[in-house]
C-alpha cells in the first residue's frame, strides 16, 4: 500500500474545494423543502459510489464514447455556470418534469449527481489519478463523503443558526466562487481542445 498522508491531504482539500459542499448549503435547504425530507446517508453512499467508479473507469468510459477529458471539462464548467448563476441571481433554470419532487429522487438528482459528483469533481478525479496513488485519491473520497453526510444531516440546525438573510448571503457569495471555478474550468479545458 502507497499510503501518504500529504497525498490524502491535498487530494482531500482539491475535491472539498470542488465538491464545494459548505457553499451548496443553500442548494441542499431549498430541495428538502421542496422533497419535504433528504436521505443523506443514500445521496453521500451514491455520490461517493460515482466518484470511486468514475476514478477506475473514467477515462475508459469517455475513450469509449468517443469524449476526452477535456470536453468534459468544458461541459462541467457549463453546468456549473448555470448553477452559479441560480445562486448569485435568485433564479430558478432547472427545472424538474416532476411537479412532485420526493425525497428519493431529490436524494440522487440533483443532489448526488451533478450537485457532489458532478462533472467538476469527477474531472478532478482524473486529473488527480495522473498524480497521487490510487489507494491516497480513494482515502480523500471517502473522508470528503463523510463530511458530506454531516453536512447533509446537520443542514437543518445550520439554516437555524444562520437564518434565512444568512443563507442567502453565502448563497451569492459561493455563487460568485462557484462562477469563477466554472470560468476557471472552462478557460483551463477549452485551449486543449484547439490544440
Amino acid at each position: 500500500m502507497n499510503f501518504n498522508f500529504k497525498e490524502v491531504f491535498t487530494a482531500f482539500m482539491v475535491l472539498f474545494a470542488v465538491i464545494d459542499i459548505i457553499g451548496n448549503i443553500p442548494i441542499i435547504i431549498d430541495l428538502r423543502k421542496k422533497a419535504g425530507h433528504i436521505q443523506s446517508e443514500k445521496a453521500s453512499l451514491i455520490a461517493g459510489f460515482i466518484m470511486i467508479i468514475f476514478l477506475f473507469l473514467g477515462q475508459s468510459l469517455l475513450q469509449l464514447i468517443g469524449i476526452d477529458v477535456n470536453s468534459f471539462a468544458v461541459a462541467g464548467s457549463f453546468i456549473l455556470f448555470f448553477i452559479a448563476l441560480e445562486m448569485i441571481l435568485g433564479i430558478t433554470l432547472y427545472k424538474d418534469n416532476d411537479d412532485d419532487v420526493n425525497s428519493i429522487t431529490a436524494s440522487i438528482f440533483p443532489l448526488a449527481f451533478p450537485l457532489i459528483a458532478g462533472p467538476g469533481s469527477l474531472t478532478t478525479l482524473l486529473s488527480l489519478r495522473a498524480e497521487f496513488y490510487i489507494e491516497n485519491i480513494i482515502i480523500a473520497v471517502l473522508l470528503n463523503v463523510l463530511l458530506i453526510y454531516v453536512v447533509l444531516k446537520t443542514s437543518s440546525k445550520i439554516e437555524r443558526i444562520i437564518g434565512p438573510n444568512g443563507i442567502q448571503i453565502i448563497r451569492k457569495i459561493f455563487g460568485v466562487i462557484l462562477l469563477a471555478i466554472s470560468v476557471k474550468l472552462f478557460a483551463a479545458n477549452i485551449k486543449m481542445l484547439f490544440v
